[in-house]
């Protein structure tokens, strides 16, 4: 046993031990120049030179300030062993709205896994630690971060790559504009919604907008002279994180038909937990039993004057089917051909909807796509904000970097986002494709749940805590 404590006590020996996870750190990172941390770590264990943690060297004989410092010594140290858990293996989750409602609950706090499809070391590295884009209190109005230094998107190697029906966490893709007064909607939504989003308005709101409209007769400026103090970007690794279900991954031809998912001409596999709209009809249009509707699981609903309007899945829908009030149970969707505008492309040449979708082909790396008039409103944000290249259209000839193009080559794999809660879930259909630089990680367990209607301790969902998350 001494001669144990001898070994793992002699410096040589734990320089040697830290320098090799140091060396395996770098080559995982694949950016030698970070070797160059060899000759702190020498230091540190070897030649002692460089007082590296300076705030030691202050040596109080009051018992409180040796307290203190022993404090700020903890903390330092929390610091940056946390922050590097945090940007390489682990960061902890919470899921916000009921989009995954019935796989994933609004109060499940997750921790999400980097490893798994790899890193992506910081794209904006100069951010207040352990938080997201903005400061603590301050209602997401001051960000936490500086774009004073912006490094490329790159992923270090991982377990796996994305695959079909896996649930991720990424970054939101129109998260690139935020306006800060209205944080939790889209901005580009917004934006194509506008004027009529924010009507109506206070009379002093009003007189401005009036003002405003006399002066900018395109919508556009009008828009952004409305929101001229409110408009913030952000980058990707800084954009809202979002967490939806990957139905098809990059080269994959996507069909929706009846809100169901269809990948390469076959059905996506069952998932117990997908739910949909239903309305239910009731004898007289009398209420079914508050017990009965928590038996069953169901968390949103709401009564109409026929009976109610209900989130079903599968084996809801047929256990409300058997309850001796209920006359009828009919799915809620939208009819083939019926156009939504609001579906992505947003284009009358894709008459689209939520239930009624495709076909469409996600972009693959490499992959290379015939480019015409009629089909730039799938691919225009990917040439211009994704991939980062000027798109410029003069009648029906299509420049991109100032060059005729008839053709057009993706630079990353993209993704189709959906959330299980189908008929309640801002995903893919509203936004479009998310790219492979927005993937952040894999939520692999649920390590507390608490739902949010209840008082803590009594709203905690123990049958739910220290789970893993399992795809189909």
């Amino acid at each position: 046993m001494n001669l144990l404590k001898k070994i793992f006590t002699n410096k040589w020996v734990l320089f040697s031990i830290v320098s090799l996870c140091y060396i395996l750190w770098v080559i995982w990172l694949d950016n030698y120049w970070w070797l160059l941390g060899e000759i702190i770590i020498f230091d540190l264990y070897i030649t002692k030179k460089v007082p590296w943690a300076f705030w030691k060297i202050y040596k109080p004989e009051n018992k409180f300030m040796k307290w203190i410092m022993g404090w700020v010594d903890a903390i330092i140290f929390a610091v940056i062993a946390a922050s590097f858990i945090r940007i390489f293996f682990f960061e902890a989750y919470t899921i916000p709205t009921s989009s995954m409602e019935g796989t994933l609950l609004v109060g499940d706090f997750l921790f999400v896994s980097k490893y798994h499809y790899g890193p992506r070391p910081p794209m904006t590295p100069i951010s207040f630690p352990f938080v997201h884009h903005s400061m603590p209190g301050s209602n997401g109005m001051t960000k936490s971060f500086s774009t004073a230094w912006q490094r490329p998107y790159r992923r270090m190697a991982g377990l796996t790559t994305v695959k079909n029906d896996d649930i991720v966490v990424f970054n939101f893709p129109e998260g690139d504009s935020v306006i800060l007064t209205r944080q939790s909607q889209s901005f580009y939504q917004l934006k194509r919604d506008f004027p009529s989003v924010i009507m109506p308005l206070a009379p002093r709101d009003y007189q401005r907008f009036l003002l405003l409209q006399r002066e900018h007769t395109n919508n556009d400026a009008l828009f952004y002279a409305y929101f001229a103090d409110s408009i913030i970007y952000r980058p990707v690794d800084k954009r809202e994180n979002y967490i939806k279900r990957c139905v098809a991954i990059a080269g994959d031809t996507l069909v929706l038909r009846n809100g169901r998912v269809n990948v390469n001409g076959k059905d996506q596999k069952p998932i117990e937990t997908l739910q949909f709209r239903y309305d239910v009809i009731t004898q007289g249009g009398m209420k079914i039993r508050q017990s009965i509707i928590d038996d069953l699981g169901i968390r949103e609903y709401g009564y109409s004057g026929e009976g109610f309007t209900m989130l079903l899945n599968d084996s809801q829908v047929e256990a409300i089917k058997k309850l001796s009030v209920v006359t009828k149970v009919e799915k809620a969707e939208m009819l083939p051909g019926q156009w939504y505008k609001q579906i992505f492309p947003q284009n009358s040449n894709f008459v689209w909807n939520k239930d009624f979708f495709g076909p469409l082909i996600v972009p693959q790396k490499g992959a290379t796509v015939a480019l015409n008039i009629d089909n730039l409103p799938l691919y225009q944000r990917i040439i211009e904000v994704y991939e980062g290249n000027s798109l410029r259209v003069d009648g029906s000839d299509i420049y991109i970097n100032n060059e005729k193009a008839d053709s057009y080559t993706f630079a990353m794999n993209y993704y189709w986002m959906m959330g299980d809660n189908r008929d309640n879930s801002q995903d893919s259909r509203f936004w479009g494709f998310v790219p492979e630089d927005h993937i952040v990680g894999k939520p692999t367990f649920i390590w507390l749940s608490l739902n949010e209607k209840g008082r803590f301790p009594f709203n905690m969902r123990f049958g739910r805590m220290m789970r893993g998350i399992k795809t189909p």
